[in-house]
């Protein structure tokens, strides 16, 4: 039993996550499969491993673990040359009772202490394994340095989507309960003297919202656009008539790759529709842009419209300082019910060099500051 909670800890400690019910259940495994059986690594893998990222990680601690205890009971030098060259914390095998060897603060001596039978039971609080490390770093981390394909990153997307969904959903379907009709149900009971008899409930409104997004590629935001796209994938049943565009100096729907039977297979679609269209790197003309792409829709009071971008319309013609891609934002807001800005620029960024968010606010746009995937997920998820 103590083999199996010493090796909890030694996965916990190299960033596996490890819950209390997980180290009961690989006891159990223990008590039902001998360790020299070629199944057991299996059965405590299917235990531990949450995620695939951990399978590499898992069988190398697994090996050192259990191959290196079997060998430590050959022999006492072996014992002392292990004791050397193990980590800060190892068990020792020279006698039946069990000691912690642990460095002192200069790492040149080392202490052993007999350790307490509570000890060896102990367990982390509970909030510990409430989330990952990794998907709690990925979250948080600043969205502008998540520039490469990370296959935990592009996992989170879909999970994170999944979840996007399933608040939107849940809040549609409250918003679809009938609530009693105070004015029709007084107006219905007036034939009984005022007494309330007869309830009349209030019939759900059909919403018949159109949501556009437009996802910015140029170069300062082409993998951030990726992730918003990934983000829109996963969540897009809990919308109603979604398009989806990007755009640099020109704008290019993407909304077929949304039918695509999986997250990759819409991610590799909208990569080669950017290729084709020679979207890779761009410099962006917002106001280019803006133009081809109300030449595509038609707009009205049922659309809402979210644009991902830093704001910088480094190509697009000014007059008297201001961008005249403002004017179409102004066109754009007095259209549609609302027009929704995700900056992933930091706010004491905006308004400085060619940034147009000043401009931009002024046209009627709300603009938002998405510094990690967790902001951009919680306004999507609101919309």
């Amino acid at each position: 039993m103590d083999k199996i909670v010493n090796f909890s800890g030694l996965l916990r400690k190299n960033g596996i996550p490890v819950s209390i019910r997980s180290t009961h259940t690989s006891q159990q495994v223990q008590e039902l499969i001998d360790e020299n059986d070629p199944y057991f690594k299996e059965a405590l893998a299917s235990v531990y491993i949450k995620e695939n990222k951990d399978r590499d990680a898992f069988n190398r601690l697994y090996d050192e673990f259990f191959q290196g205890l079997t060998e430590s009971d050959g022999s006492e030098t072996d014992n002392e040359e292990s004791s050397e060259t193990s980590p800060k914390s190892v068990w020792s095998t020279k006698s039946n009772k069990k000691w912690k060897i642990s460095y002192q603060e200069d790492d040149s001596d080392f202490k052993a202490r007999e350790i307490e039978s509570n000890e060896i039971n102990y367990h982390p609080p509970l909030e510990d394994y409430s989330k990952t490390p990794n998907e709690a770093e990925l979250l948080s981390r600043d969205i502008n340095t998540l520039n490469s394909f990370e296959p935990e990153l592009f996992l989170l997307c879909q999970k994170m989507g999944k979840k996007i969904a399933m608040v939107r959903s849940r809040r549609q379907r409250q918003a679809r309960v009938m609530r009693p009709d105070i004015r029709r149900t007084i107006r219905k009971n007036l034939q009984y003297g005022g007494a309330l008899i007869d309830l009349v409930k209030s019939k759900p409104k059909v919403k018949k919202n159109h949501h556009f997004f437009l996802n910015d590629v140029s170069g300062s935001c082409d993998w951030i656009s990726n992730w918003f796209f990934c983000l829109v994938y996963a969540a897009q049943n809990s919308f109603r008539r979604v398009r989806v565009f990007d755009y640099d100096n020109k704008s290019v729907e993407t909304t077929v790759a949304m039918d695509e039977p999986t997250m990759m297979d819409a991610f590799i679609k909208v990569r080669d529709i950017r290729q084709k269209n020679l979207m890779i790197h761009g410099t962006s003309n917002m106001y280019q842009a803006f133009e081809s792409f109300l030449e595509k829709v038609q707009l009205n009071h049922r659309t809402t419209l979210m644009i991902l971008s830093d704001c910088r319309d480094w190509g697009g013609p000014k007059n008297d300082g201001i961008p005249r891609s403002a004017e179409l934002i102004e066109n754009m807001a007095l259209k549609c019910r609302k027009v929704m800005i995700f900056n992933p620029e930091d706010e004491k960024k905006w308004d400085v060099v060619d940034s147009c968010v000043s401009d931009y606010r002024n046209a009627g746009a709300e603009i938002h500051e998405v510094k990690n995937l967790n902001q951009l997920a919680m306004i999507v998820r609101d919309i």
